[in-house]
């Protein structure tokens, strides 16, 4: 039996691995890579992955990381099922279709570029069309539910606590007489945070493939990071300044809503205008709505009564490019929720064009940020960046606020591996840049006294 990681192999985006039982073949997850043009160049279904001998496809999660890549493997002839939970098959659908519309779009503005130079058009990466194909193919199933994909072949999902839907992938393969129990985290969330529920607790396995995302370091805890917030929040009312939070659609939008709502609620802040400058978490907020089976307590109750809705009564959603471009004229003290949340697309791009030379504009910054983006330059203190061609100066106040990562940090990963090492089972480790990784690494062999692999991309692991 083999595994090849063809995804967030010493890099953070593309999660994508292929299982070769030698009579199956299968692929967890098929995601994009996300940061600079040159890790956006290997957005393509390798030559060794075979579309037409695929025989399903397991999707942790929605994010495009993810299944980003799922429309390039149906449009190369891929037609089976491919499974996920019945939330993330929503958020899936919402995220490959704003991925689509945004190449299209980006395609269609570059050829009329080349159309100058009698330079001949390009293609984007799918269409519209192709993401309509690859959503006939998805399968939702229940978690904790066994599915047999193939003789001697089964899996299930288990809860992962990183966003809505999200996943891990328990495999079980009985082949010539021996049998197999693999875990693919997918991506791990952080214990005790609203709306989410708490990952599941995994207690065998013989082989982990893990991610590291945030292997080398510990989020400041949820209650000091909320703090944080509050500070930074009351601090820019006073100020009156115009606070911009670059936030992913998905999960990230709704938890800061979900804290301004608490403020508000709790006289922390006043009723201040409160923008979210993003059809796509416009549309991931009813979709949470429409899950609640899949949210944690508290946060379902807020939503069944009402009261989420009454706290936010001063939120304005802005549909429309006229109603986003209408903020660049808003003065009074606000905050505008814009996306895409790693700063590397989207609506926010234009905010932190017209904001970052403003010396009265805050910008949190609440999530990972891949290299080669905008955001990431900001965190690490780059006096200047480039947007759009243009170079922009950095005036506005950068403030970087870890503990609201969907991903869980060192402790995290390492509370949710122990359950499995009495077993002494193989760890592979992906989805993390190379400090993150190493680092994560010796933690393992110091806590747990065996070693942990460190897989290449492409690289074929025999199980």
């Amino acid at each position: 039996m083999e595994v090849t990681a063809y995804g967030a192999a010493l890099d953070v985006t593309g999660s994508c691995y292929l299982i070769n039982t030698g009579s199956n073949r299968l692929l967890v997850d098929c995601g994009m890579f996300q940061g600079s043009k040159r890790i956006e160049r290997k957005n393509y279904i390798p030559r060794s992955i075979d579309p037409h001998n695929i025989d399903a496809v397991i999707l942790t999660h929605g994010h495009l990381d993810h299944c980003g890549r799922l429309p390039l493997l149906v449009k190369a002839g891929y037609t089976k099922p491919i499974f996920m939970t019945e939330a993330t098959a929503d958020i899936a659908e919402l995220i490959l279709k704003d991925s689509a519309h945004i190449q299209e779009e980006e395609t269609a503005r570059d050829n009329q570029h080349r159309a100058l130079f009698d330079m001949p058009p390009l293609q984007p990466l799918y269409t519209s069309e192709d993401v309509a194909k690859t959503c006939q193919l998805f399968y939702p199933i229940a978690y904790n539910h066994w599915k047999e994909v193939a003789p001697g072949l089964k899996f299930q999902l288990v809860e992962a606590g990183h966003i809505l839907g999200s996943a891990c992938v328990e495999m079980v393969v009985n082949q010539y007489g021996s049998k197999r129990h693999l875990v693919f985290s997918g991506d791990l969330g952080q214990w005790d945070v609203p709306i989410v529920r708490d990952p599941a607790t995994i207690t065998s396995a013989d082989t982990i493939f893990m991610e590291s995302t945030y292997g080398d370091r510990e989020h400041d805890s949820y209650d000091l990071t909320l703090k944080e917030f509050e500070d930074l929040i009351t601090d820019a009312i006073e100020k009156e300044m115009k606070i911009i939070i670059p936030t992913f659609a998905v999960a990230r939008a709704q938890q800061i809503l979900y804290q301004l709502a608490r403020m508000i609620r709790t006289k922390v802040i006043k009723s201040i205008p409160i923008y979210l400058d993003s059809p796509m978490a416009i549309a991931a907020t009813k979709i949470q709505s429409k899950h609640l089976k899949d949210m944690d307590d508290e946060a379902k109750g807020l939503e069944q009564s009402g009261q989420l809705a009454k706290d936010l009564s001063c939120l304005k959603l802005c549909q429309t490019s006229d109603e986003s471009k209408s903020l660049n004229f808003v003065t009074q003290p606000c905050v505008i929720l814009a996306g895409a949340g790693m700063c590397n697309a989207g609506r926010i791009m234009h905010h932190l064009l017209n904001n970052l030379e403003n010396p009265k504009a805050l910008v949190i910054i609440v999530g990972f940020q891949a290299r080669g983006s905008v955001g990431r330059l900001l965190v690490e203190g780059a006096p200047e960046v480039k947007i759009f061609g243009e170079t922009v100066h950095v005036h506005a106040t950068i403030k970087n606020l870890q503990g609201f990562s969907a991903h869980g940090d060192q402790n995290d990963l390492l509370r949710w591996l122990k359950p499995m090492i009495k077993n002494k089972p193989r760890i592979f480790l992906t989805h993390g840049e190379t400090n993150a990784i190493s680092e994560l690494a010796f933690k393992i062999e110091k806590e747990f006294e065996f070693k942990a692999e460190i897989p290449r991309y492409g690289e074929t692991i025999q199980i």
